[in-house]
């Protein structure tokens, strides 16, 4: 949906009115929404039909009539997850504007010369956006968010690409809604920045993935008649696997794996991204898994396997643990906490370097002072990878004495003492053998010389 000179309020209608449309008669294959605006203009595109997916090779065409000559500077702001339902639930498509989690958003599309919306775009993958901007475009994406903005001078003359991560839910289990309005907020102080340098740019609003994905199925599979709701079974991705002549020689896999550059603490997390594994080796005593990512993040993992003549068995650990970002490197220290039978693969549902730190920094550069990891639900195994395609079993980071258990023990001990001590007592007790009658003559005790 391409044009300009239309008003604000039939630009808002047609909006919120095209997004409806889509999210009643979309398809439910996996697909995310895209929204692009320009402050210089952009080519027109036709209006798809309502329920039809625009394809990634449509989309490639698209951007190559868009940025094929001149530079360009791009914003593109890439959120975790999105899906055309965050909009009609969270934008306040039933008419109550002043509680639309998106209004920074929906004013940069009305004041735009030109804008597009895709609100069905066919999932190509998480790299695939950012890798197909920086082809376009021939330079590197550089991640910033408004503060640095703030402090970078633009050069107009030559292309730029600006990456603002954008994350969708929280570990505090904040609202959705209130995660996307804080979102909005990054977008219209970002936005602000551009207008106040008086730079043209070219702004795109995707996520890495889909947040909803319905699958599809065969009617002809389904039973005729009424039947109870079934749960949909979430499809579980594969571990990142490093393969040395065609066999398994180091495993990795976790929920998130988070990183964080700034001190305002936003997370990018990297296991929605698939990353190449160039510069990653193994042998009988090392290992190095090189996860290389589109966005220009760097995560090397350098594992060592080593016998210890106390137990009599071959150890393997996580020696260190490297991040590095537009020439700067971070290095996390993890050899004493993360270690595991050269056999096992090593567990922990919770592996960081800020709060209960297994990975300790080990430099202090000053440029990489806030840098900080995450790993949820992590799992790797450098060595002994006989199973094919199946982690070992696995080694766990969770001590068996943990701090209720101690709390337990402790305090039914101290009861334990307190009953020994009162039956003590109780059994030190001693009963008169003679009692005074208090209306009687008293006792009287003879005494002999």
């Amino acid at each position: 949906m391409a044009g300009s000179g239309c008003s604000s309020r039939l630009r808002s209608t047609a909006f919120i009115a095209f997004l409806f449309t889509f999210f009643a008669t979309g398809s439910s294959t996996a697909q995310v929404p895209l929204l692009m605006w320009s402050s210089d203009g952009l080519p027109p595109l036709a209006s798809p039909a309502a329920g039809h997916i625009m394809s990634s090779d449509k989309l490639t065409a698209y951007l190559s009539s868009a940025f094929g000559s001149g530079p360009h500077t791009v914003l593109l702001f890439l959120q975790d997850k999105l899906s055309k339902d965050d909009f009609t639930v969270f934008g306040g498509v039933f008419g109550n504007k002043q509680d639309s989690a998106f209004q920074n958003l929906e004013a940069a599309l009305h004041s735009s010369s030109s804008s597009l919306v895709l609100p069905a775009l066919a999932w190509p993958g998480s790299s695939a956006i950012p890798a197909l901007l920086q082809e376009k475009l021939g330079v590197s994406p550089l991640l910033v968010d408004p503060d640095t903005l703030s402090h970078l001078n633009l050069n107009a003359s030559g292309s730029n690409l600006l990456l603002i991560n954008l994350p969708y839910h929280t570990s505090l289990h904040k609202p959705c809604k209130d995660v996307l309005r804080n979102n909005d907020e990054i977008i219209g102080k970002v936005l602000s920045i551009m207008k106040a340098q008086s730079v043209p740019y070219t702004a795109i609003y995707t996520g890495l993935q889909p947040s909803r994905v319905i699958p599809e199925t065969s009617m002809s599979n389904e039973p005729v008649g009424r039947s109870l709701l079934q749960a949909v079974v979430n499809d579980v991705k594969p571990p990142i696997m490093f393969n040395v002549s065609d066999a398994p020689c180091i495993m990795l896999w976790a929920q998130n794996l988070s990183v964080s550059f700034t001190e305002a603490g936003q997370w990018i997390d990297l296991a929605a991204q698939t990353p190449s594994l160039s510069g990653s080796r193994c042998d009988n005593s090392d290992s190095l898994l090189v996860l290389n990512y589109p966005s220009g993040i760097i995560l090397s993992f350098a594992m060592r396997q080593q016998f210890y003549p106390v137990s009599a068995r071959n150890w393997s650990t996580l020696d260190s643990v490297q991040l590095q970002f537009n020439g700067l490197s971070m290095f996390f220290s993890g050899s004493r906490s993360i270690y595991a039978p050269a056999e096992y693969s090593f567990h922990c549902q919770s592996v960081s370097s800020f709060r209960d730190a297994l990975l300790v920094p080990n430099n202090t550069n000053q440029n990489t002072s806030q840098w900080r990891l995450n790993f949820i639900d992590f799992q790797i195994q450098g060595f002994g990878l006989a199973n094919g395609t199946n982690f070992s079993y696995a080694s766990d980071c969770a001590g068996f004495f943990t701090a209720g258990i101690w709390m337990g023990l402790l305090t039914s001990l101290l009861m334990l003492l307190i009953l020994i001590y009162g039956l003590h007592m109780i059994m030190q007790l001693n009963t008169m053998d003679r009692f005074d009658d208090p209306k009687g003559p008293s006792i009287s005790v003879p005494q002999s010389e």
